[in-house]
């Protein structure tokens, strides 16, 4: 094929998976990570192209490592390629798209990324009492030579006050949102809810690189029991990311012109078609809808029209997956038609969600998938999503078995959305009659522990209330509460009005 010597093209890609209850038998994460990238270059062809990388990218981990893209990049024998870290709340699909974008503009020819995790070693050395030994860096290592950051808030202040910090009760709120948009009843939407789910644990049992590879029946992840305890009403812990897990995985990106120098082989070529990005940060409380993601449309809308691509082309997507809200929100958003996949991996409950790349690995299974219809035919389109915070950025990425003609598209919609989607004030002080947006109950085991509503005020401002009345609770989560009036009393309690 006569491409284009700088279009960027995925040439192989790798993954690395160790699930020995024995901690001693399983690698670190950079090694880990290393494996993988071997992997990667046995896909693309010779080994001996990880000599040539320019750069190794790495998302920040549950790990210490100071310079982890330095490390990988060492065992690699590839010294002088430039190290990149991304913090956590750094969207994971950037890492990807500043790489595409470095080989489209002719800056580099070569570079990998790469993330990976050890979480289960970890565990696994607590429980046995078997010590497990990583890698410490002295405090005088040098800085990655690039390094992304974030400070963007992940709750408001009045969120936290109120109760509601963490991600598995915010997306829970998501959740229950979104089932008052489509008018479902409780129970029917738990029924919903738990049948989806099973249709991705059947997706993860056919993938080879899924952590858990057995499907489960829709109420064996709907209902609670001893080992499936509820978390966040809806939620059970099968609802729920599982990060436990030792994995990693490498994607080797290069120019053409630089992979026809090497003598790779053309036929499992997938290219990065495009990808946009909103890094517009509003926390959960304040946006204006919080089943719906104006940055979400927006990306999803710039990067099919670089790509030029109908989203009704697009014939698998991997969407965000850390609880099931965040899929049915994408899917909405990016307006995926009927009966194209919502996930190739199995999603991050069942395939597993390692702490920060998780992106990075549907990607890697996306080009799997679209290697496996075929280098040969008509265009063929994948899209992977990706999220950060709470909804508050979002990015959207297009791959193809055919170069886009145009070259590899990249729009950053931050601007566009910031200037549209302004943040709804709080009152943590509001006392009086408020509408209930979007709610949930958190759970210590079975029992109820504390439940937490985000509601409109008359004024056109948020509050967020709670309550520890087990009574108030229980209908929770018995009745659609969403739309309902309440009455905000001192220090964010609240009763019912009706």
């Amino acid at each position: 094929m006569d491409l284009p010597p700088h279009t960027p093209v995925i040439v192989g890609v790798g993954f690395h998976q160790e699930k020995n209850d024995d901690p001693t038998q399983c690698l670190e994460a950079y090694r880990s990570m290393v494996c993988a990238a071997r992997a990667a270059a046995a896909d693309a062809g010779p080994q001996a192209l990880l000599a040539q990388l320019e750069s190794v990218s790495v998302p920040q981990g549950m790990w210490g490592y100071r310079n982890p893209g330095r490390l990988v990049a060492n065992a690699l024998g590839s010294p002088s390629a430039k190290s990149i870290l991304s913090d956590l709340g750094v969207l994971q699909l950037t890492l990807v798209s500043d790489l595409c974008q470095a080989i489209a503009s002719g800056e580099q020819d070569i570079g990998l990324v790469t993330g990976g995790e050890a979480r289960f070693r970890d565990i696994r050395s607590a429980i046995t009492e078997q010590p497990v030994l990583a890698t410490e860096e002295p405090e005088d290592t040098p800085s990655p030579d690039v390094h992304h950051t974030s400070s963007d808030p992940f709750a408001s202040d009045l969120e936290a006050r109120r109760g509601i910090a963490g991600p598995i009760e915010l997306f829970a709120i998501i959740e229950s949102a979104l089932r008052h948009s489509q008018n479902l009843g409780v129970e029917e939407h738990r029924d919903q809810l738990a049948q989806l789910c099973s249709s991705f644990s059947e997706v993860a049992a056919t993938n080879p690189n899924s952590w858990q590879r057995e499907p489960l029946a829709a109420d064996e992840i709907r209902n609670a029991a001893p080992r499936n305890a509820m978390q966040a009403f809806p939620y059970t812990k099968r609802h729920c990311s599982q990060w436990n897990v030792n994995r990693a995985v490498a994607i080797l990106v290069c120019s053409a012109g630089k992979a026809a120098r090497l003598g790779l082989d053309d036929t499992g070529w997938i290219y990065p078609v495009a990808a946009a990005q909103s890094r517009h940060v509003v926390t959960l409380a304040q946006q204006k809808t919080l089943h719906s993601h104006l940055g979400t449309v927006l990306c999803g809308e710039r990067a099919l029209a670089l790509g030029r691509v109908s989203i009704d082309e697009v014939e698998a997507a991997e969407l965000y997956s850390c609880f099931p809200s965040a899929v049915q929100s994408f899917a909405r958003d990016l307006k995926i038609k009927e009966g194209c996949p919502l996930t190739v991996t199995g999603a991050m409950p069942f395939a597993g969600g390692p702490f920060n790349h998780f992106s990075l690995e549907g990607v890697a299974r996306m080009v799997e998938v679209l290697r496996a219809k075929g280098s040969g035919g008509a265009r063929r389109t994948g899209l992977v999503s990706n999220l950060s915070g709470i909804f508050g950025k979002q990015g959207c990425a297009l791959f193809s078995n055919r170069p886009n003609d145009a070259g590899y598209g990249y729009a950053d919609v931050t601007d566009e959305v910031a200037e549209r989607d302004r943040p709804i004030p709080l009152n943590g002080d509001y006392l009086g009659p408020a509408t209930v947006v979007g709610y949930t109950v958190l759970f210590n085991r079975e029992v109820l522990r504390l439940g937490v509503a985000i509601c409109d005020t008359p004024g056109g401002e948020r509050t967020v209330v709670r309550t520890e009345d087990e009574t108030l609770m229980k209908r929770m989560t018995q009745e659609e509460f969403c739309g309902r009036r309440i009455e905000v009393e001192a220090d964010g309690a609240f009763s019912l009005t009706e």
